[in-house]
């Protein structure tokens, strides 16, 4: 009787380290899978700011419009176009799971305005300034924007007084060193001032995102990650559409310009195909990214997220390179180094990574 109950015990045992091994796994290939789908993410919104319209804007003539418009008010009309799919995509799937009505509720409670207030922060500002910068630069500032998680520890600290121990700190300098590793391949051959300036501003969008990150992660350890994700995405594309844009209007003229690009953007069947896929792929993001952190842990999930980095550069290259036959989406063998460098700094900040070879002994 004994010897058949600790068999028994056993069987548990192995069964629940079992289980509980499958379950870290699909939490590294969700979190793994994001990062994947932001690469995609970049790639489809870079094409569609190609296509229709767009492609008369910025043309050789850029169609009459001031540089001021070609260089900021269409970057930011092209991320709240974005952010506008994403959160239809995001109410979609919110009313299929029946969680609609929660949606509702959670918006005018504490974790839903810290939810709204990460959404500023990292939608008009962060995001913005991340198309702003591909537009400038290329693709090379998508391993300067994942500074973020880097940002994101720094801030911790200062914010509230979380650890940054010498592993961190370590994981930290990998980042920045990757990053001038990355950024100098922009001045090969002399750097145009275009480049300098997307470099700096894809510093902005590593801070906002750095930030919002701080800000979100307290938010969603309080609500269900499929609801904030909701709010987030839903705040985004209305800050983006109808305060960013009309202000970057009013700075280029007047409101009307804002409004009658927006309506030329909306109608241009060719371009918002690209948006539509887009907004989809950025929705899949964050929701692949959050269950991952749920399952793996909030530091494995960020460092898995945090390959984008690479995968940033190569969709760009394989969608507006190969397949759209565009010039400028290539990159050094240093580039490509830089980003897998800068997936190590951020692995290193998120966790000790002789644990995964230490979880792998524990298994067998």
């Amino acid at each position: 009787m004994y010897e058949v109950s600790e068999t028994v015990s056993l069987e548990a045992i192995a069964a629940k380290k079992k289980l509980s091994s499958n379950f870290f796994k699909k939490g590294i290939s969700l979190a793994l899978f994001s990062g994947l789908a932001y690469g995609l993410y970049t790639a489809f919104l870079t094409m569609g700011m190609t296509k229709g319209v767009w492609g008369d804007w910025y043309g050789s003539n850029t169609a009459g419009l001031s540089a001021f418009v070609v260089a900021y008010l269409l970057a930011a009309l092209a991320n709240a176009i974005n952010d506008t799919c994403s959160a239809i995509w995001a109410l979609s799937y919110a009313l299929v799971k029946g969680k609609f009505r929660d949606f509702l509720r959670c918006i005018n409670t504490a974790p839903g305005r810290i939810m709204i207030l990460a959404a500023l922060i990292g939608g008009p500002i962060a995001g913005t300034a991340y198309v702003i910068a591909l537009q400038m630069a290329g693709s090379i500032v998508v391993p300067i924007s994942a500074l973020c998680p880097a940002i994101a520890a720094i801030l911790g600290k200062i914010l509230y007084k979380q650890e940054l121990n010498k592993r961190m700190a370590f994981g930290i300098g990998v980042c920045v060193f990757a990053s001038f590793l990355i950024g100098s391949t922009g001045f090969s051959g002399g750097a145009s001032k275009s480049t300098v300036i997307g470099l700096l501003i894809a510093i902005i969008a590593a801070l906002g995102w750095g930030f919002e990150g701080c800000v979100a992660g307290y938010g969603t350890a309080m609500i269900d990650p499929e609801i904030g994700i909701c709010i987030r995405q839903v705040t985004s594309g209305i800050a983006n559409l109808f305060i960013l844009v009309p202000v970057f209007g009013m700075m280029a003229g007047g409101v009307n310009i804002s409004v009658d690009l927006a309506m030329q953007a909306f109608t241009s069947g060719p371009a918002m195909i690209w948006f539509a896929l887009s907004g989809l792929l950025s929705f899949i993001t964050f929701m692949s990214w959050y269950a991952g952190n749920s399952m793996c842990g909030a530091g494995l999930g960020t460092a898995c997220n945090g390959t984008y980095s690479f995968f940033g550069p190569l969709f760009c290259l394989l969608l507006l390179g190969v397949y759209g036959g565009m010039d400028g989406w290539s990159l050094p063998s240093v580039a490509w180094l830089g980003a897998i460098v800068m997936m190590f700094g951020i692995l290193t900040i998120s966790m000790n990574p002789l644990d995964l070879l230490r979880r792998k002994k524990e298994e067998v």
